[in-house]
């Protein structure tokens, strides 16, 4: 019976966990022209306001050894309450602080029930199609540097 109660949270933790992952790597123009075009903005108030800072990378060798300190990295950060009391999320790896706060903004705007499906097909779907676009043509300028190598059969038998 608890798993069968836990199941539905699993599944918005991990449409959760995809939104946010996607509004942390699409660019900032994106995210601004999606923001304003939203017709119904909420008010909201900063919990912790948009920041940039540094966070320690670790890694670990083979993925199952010893953890170290690979280096840093670049962080933004934003916590927003709605004005109905949604709280939202967002970091990025880069230093502009309004895409943390945008990425925020929407994380917060997707929790609340009334809004999700349609704010999912508005908001989600164009920013994975735009990351599955930038992935596409990144493989196809790296595909057109391609240089295949063979060796000829030697007679040395």
């Amino acid at each position: 019976m608890h798993a069968a109660q836990d199941e539905p949270r699993s599944i918005d933790q991990q449409r959760r966990r995809r939104w946010m992952g996607l509004f942390a790597r699409a660019p900032l123009p994106l995210l601004e022209r999606m923001w304003n075009g939203l017709g119904d903005k909420p008010a909201y108030d900063y919990l912790r306001r948009p920041e940039a800072g540094l966070a320690m990378v670790r890694g670990r060798v083979c993925g199952s050894g010893g953890p170290f300190n690979l280096g840093e990295i670049t962080l933004s950060r934003c916590v927003v309450r709605l004005d109905d009391g949604t709280v939202g999320y967002g970091y990025t790896s880069d230093r502009n602080p309004r895409h943390a706060e945008l990425a925020a903004l929407f994380d917060a705007l997707l929790q609340q029930p009334g809004r999700r499906n349609r704010l999912e097909s508005v908001l989600v779907t164009p920013v994975a199609r735009e990351l599955n676009e930038q992935r596409r043509r990144r493989a196809a300028r790296a595909g057109a540097t391609r240089v295949e190598f063979f060796t000829l059969v030697r007679g040395d038998d």
